[in-house]
Formats: structure tokens, C-alpha cells, sequence
């Protein structure tokens, strides 16, 4: 895993709220490692469109996975061009005025063209990473995809080479005047994002164990 710091690139650069703006890789990976759904946006037929969508990530690549019918995939497998964006939400800032009102976050934004994952055992590699990332165990616990399935599944690999991250972890930023005035309350109120108890499937046979793996997650933090 390289500890290279970012390097963005004009379309990768951060301009508005620039010194939110870090350029640590590491806190790439952060971010990539406890969120769960990525956007993945790119132009098809000359519309925009964006697609909330799973994700995994090893070492530098960001691995996207869905149906090999799907125009949106069969477009980025084709050279199209893709921006994926990752936002954590850690808590609503309250300022004493309306206008400085904000949010406390971290966020990834990467640019590239996807490529398509052609050889087997990178595509599982990208199959294991998409399904550990959203259920760390299942990859060992669960069937393994036939060949039928993964015939049906594109894979597709992103670099994150391109890529441009933000945080905000502050106080409100007010007007002095309007600290001075003192009469209004100000500060944040933290977001924080828990699993709840593991609700098994109504087909089990009675009495069916939650796996460690599953039952281990009830009650923890998302990150």
C-alpha cells in the first residue's frame, strides 16, 4: 500500500472550502474503509446520471461491481468516463445564524475511467472486496458465485490515483458580532450510525445460530 499523498489534477482539485482540503492518502483509505455505498456518476446517452452503489477497495483500487446487462456498466466497461464519491456524515453544526449553519463530514471524490475486470482471479479478488466491505465473513460463510453468476456480474476496477478528499470536524464558524450577542445556542450535535440486532430470514429452520460474524456486528459502531 503506497503512503504517497494525494496529487490532484485540475479536475481533482478542491476550490471552495480549500482548507478542508487534505492530501493525506491515508485518509482516502479511511473514508473508502467505513463507508458503504458509493455514487457513481458518469454521462450516458448525454445525460447525467448517478447510481448509489456498493464498493470494495484493495490498496489502490476501488473495485464496482453489477449487472453485465446494465447501460450504465456496459458504458464505463466501454471507456466512459466515471466520478465516485464517498460522503461520511459525522454530525449537524448548529451556528448562531442560519447562514453559518454547516455539517461536520469527510468525503472522497475520484476521477477515471473504469476498467473493465477481464481476469478470474482478479474479478473474484474484486467480488471478495465489494462483499467484505459490506459483510465482513460472508466471503467465506456464504456460496460461492457459480459460473452462470459471475458470467452475469461485471466487475469493474477504479484507480484512485485521481482523487480529491475533504474534512470538517469544527465548531461553528460565526461573525464575531453575532458570538457577542450571546443569546443564541450554538455548537454540534454528533451523528453517530450503529447496527442494529441481526434479524434472521423467515425460512431458517427454527433455532438457526446467528454466525459470530454477523452477531459480532449488532451494537457496533459503522465507523
Amino acid at each position: 500500500m503506497t503512503t504517497q499523498p494525494l496529487s490532484p489534477t485540475a479536475r481533482s482539485t478542491v476550490r471552495r472550502g480549500r482548507r478542508r482540503s487534505v492530501a493525506d492518502r491515508e485518509t482516502l483509505y479511511s473514508i473508502l474503509d467505513v463507508g458503504l455505498v458509493c455514487q457513481l456518476s458518469l454521462v450516458l446517452d448525454g445525460s447525467p446520471v448517478v447510481l448509489p452503489t456498493c464498493y470494495g477497495r484493495v490498496a489502490d483500487t476501488l473495485y464496482l461491481h453489477g449487472s453485465t446487462g446494465a447501460a450504465s456498466l456496459r458504458a464505463l466497461a466501454g471507456g466512459a468516463e466515471a466520478c465516485v464519491a464517498v460522503t461520511l456524515l459525522d454530525g449537524v453544526v448548529y451556528a448562531r445564524s442560519v447562514f453559518h449553519h454547516s455539517v461536520n463530514y469527510r468525503s472522497a471524490v475520484i476521477h477515471g475511467t473504469p476498467v473493465l475486470v477481464e481476469d478470474p482471479v482478479t474479478k473474484l479478488e474484486g467480488l471478495r472486496a465489494v462483499t467484505e466491505r459490506l459483510a465482513p465473513g460472508s466471503w467465506e460463510h456464504a456460496r460461492s458465485p457459480t459460473p452462470r453468476e459471475l458470467a452475469a456480474t461485471a466487475v469493474l476496477a477504479l484507480d484512485l490515483t485521481e482523487a480529491a478528499v475533504k474534512v470538517r470536524a469544527a465548531p461553528p464558524g460565526d461573525d464575531e458580532e453575532d458570538v457577542a450577542a450571546g443569546s443564541r445556542w450554538a455548537g454540534v450535535l454528533p451523528l453517530h450510525q450503529r447496527w442494529g440486532d441481526p434479524e434472521p430470514c423467515p425460512l431458517l429452520p427454527e433455532g438457526s445460530e446467528v454466525p459470530a460474524h454477523v452477531r459480532g456486528r449488532g451494537g457496533q459502531p459503522l465507523g
